[in-house]
């Protein structure tokens, strides 16, 4: 791709790899039961905390920071859980000193200070170059050894302008129905990179630039006119926080067939909108106070942009990415080709009025 950010993306797609690898090895020692309680550990928010989230943040943050020294970092983890837990931390260091190469980390407490020097920073539109990463997305389902991603997005003034998703269970030519348990059988997996105005590509995750060939998405959102061209993707009866039967009503006052593809992580549910597996998601929170966090999302949502494709929350904004951590000026997502987001949108609201839900809409 040739962009104004060719050193950007060289850079992130190296980490990613290496990110990968690293995510795969954790997953090997935990296979050999050589690392007792790496997924014991469970967060305040009661999702699964791994030695790899821990491992690839700093990686992460120590590589960039290191190419880029002038950028500010968020990532989701912070180093609270490793300071209390010894048997947590000794396994982090380990896979570091084996996967991370030419990046080093002194010690223990080097390690715990990259992974919160981004835990704190919050986005701001006048803030510059940020960069935002989610170590692991789908831990739940990275523990069950089904499909995850790395996500790598790098702001500038609140707008995303790069995304780099490593996929490690997600074969460069998957195809509809996507699922958790949808895993590459040649074992390759994928990265999906995009610059904002460059379009968006698919490459093997495995082997290095001038040995693979990337192959640059289809605009295919612009070419879906009617209801009749929508896929859906979502996460069907696995979270708590969404309103089911909203999501499911929707598809039906769409006739569009449900769920089709459903993944519980969301970098991978818009890394299978870029494919073009699918085309269309909606997410209504349970509790109008609830928002979503900005790792989930910015950078991979850009993949999707790149091929037509448009997203707003329930109430049809913008998605403001300088809102927080958390993305507290808008609730939930509507995803769609820019020519039938209009449809869809409405077909939200009516199926929240028709279902008794109309007061997510105030």
């Amino acid at each position: 791709m040739d962009s104004p950010y060719r050193r950007e993306l060289e850079v992130a797609i190296a980490v990613a790899q290496t990110a990968a690898h690293i995510s795969r090895e954790v997953l090997a020692a935990a296979q050999a039961d050589a690392t007792p309680g790496t997924f014991d550990l469970v967060k305040d928010d009661l999702s699964p905390v791994t030695v790899a989230d821990f491992a690839i943040q700093a990686l992460l943050t120590r590589t960039l920071g290191n190419a880029f020294p002038d950028d500010g970092f968020i990532g989701e983890e912070s180093a609270d859980e490793l300071r209390q837990n010894a048997k947590l931390l000794s396994p982090v260091l380990a896979v570091l000193a084996q996967c991370a190469g030419d990046i080093q980390f002194r010690d223990a407490d080097d390690i715990c200070g990259v992974i919160d020097s981004c835990a704190t920073l919050t986005p701001d539109a006048g803030a510059g170059r940020i960069w935002v990463f989610d170590p692991i997305d789908g831990t739940k389902t990275f523990i069950r050894r089904e499909q995850y991603a790395i996500n790598i997005a790098l702001l500038e003034a609140g707008r995303q302008v790069l995304s780099v998703v490593a996929c490690p269970l997600l074969s460069v030519d998957a195809t509809a129905p996507v699922t958790d348990n949808s895993v590459d059988p040649t074992g390759r997996g994928c990265i999906l990179y995009a610059v904002r105005g460059h379009g968006a590509y698919t490459r093997p995750l495995l082997g290095e630039p001038d040995e693979v060939q990337p192959r640059r998405l289809p605009r295919h959102a612009d070419s879906a006119t009617s209801p009749e061209d929508l896929r859906s993707v979502t996460c069907w009866a696995l979270l708590d926080s969404g309103v089911d039967v909203v999501h499911k009503g929707v598809a039906e006052h769409l006739h569009v067939p449900f769920p089709g593809c459903d993944l519980l992580g969301w970098v991978p549910r818009w890394a299978v909108m870029a494919t073009g597996a699918a085309n269309m998601t909606v997410w209504v929170y349970k509790k109008r106070e609830r928002y979503a966090k900005i790792w989930d999302h910015a950078g991979a949502m850009l993949l999707f942009e790149e091929v037509g494709g448009m997203i707003t929350d329930v109430h049809g904004k913008e998605i403001d990415l300088t809102a927080g951590r958390k993305l507290e000026a808008n609730f939930g997502f509507v995803a769609a080709p820019k020519s039938l987001h209009h449809i869809v949108l409405r077909a939200v609201h009516d199926t929240l009025r028709s279902s008794g839900k109309e007061e997510l809409l105030r």
